[in-house]
């Protein structure tokens, strides 16, 4: 198994999950994160004066998907979320270990499906 955190545009989040949806990867979990790339800072008005802002607000979307799953739900996401802009986002992926659901104590690749 494998876990998938990218971190994506707002805007592409609805794009991202009807896909992921779309090719069978329906479980995802879905944090509004912010943080810093390689783009560079910008400027915001805020109660009249201007702040230089580093923090940049993007989504991480998380999915933990059996290694067959793997490639589609990357092609998925990188198909769904790139604009071929700076600032994009960045795609994470792990090996997870095991997973247990909790209501039916149901363990390994059965508990994700």
């Amino acid at each position: 198994m494998k876990k998938i955190e990218a971190i994506i545009r707002p805007s592409k989040l609805k794009d991202v999950q009807l896909g992921l949806r779309d090719a069978g990867i329906p479980c995802n979990t879905v944090i509004p994160v912010k943080g810093a790339g390689l783009q560079k800072t910008y400027t915001e008005r805020y109660r009249g004066t201007e702040q230089s802002m580093i923090m940049k607000t993007r989504i991480m979307i998380i999915c933990v998907v059996s290694d067959d799953n793997l490639e589609t739900c990357l092609d998925v996401i990188l198909d769904n979320a790139s604009e071929g802009l700076v600032g994009d986002g960045k795609i994470f992926v792990y090996h997870v270990e095991d997973a247990i659901r909790i209501r039916t104590r149901t363990r390994g690749i059965e508990a994700i499906k």
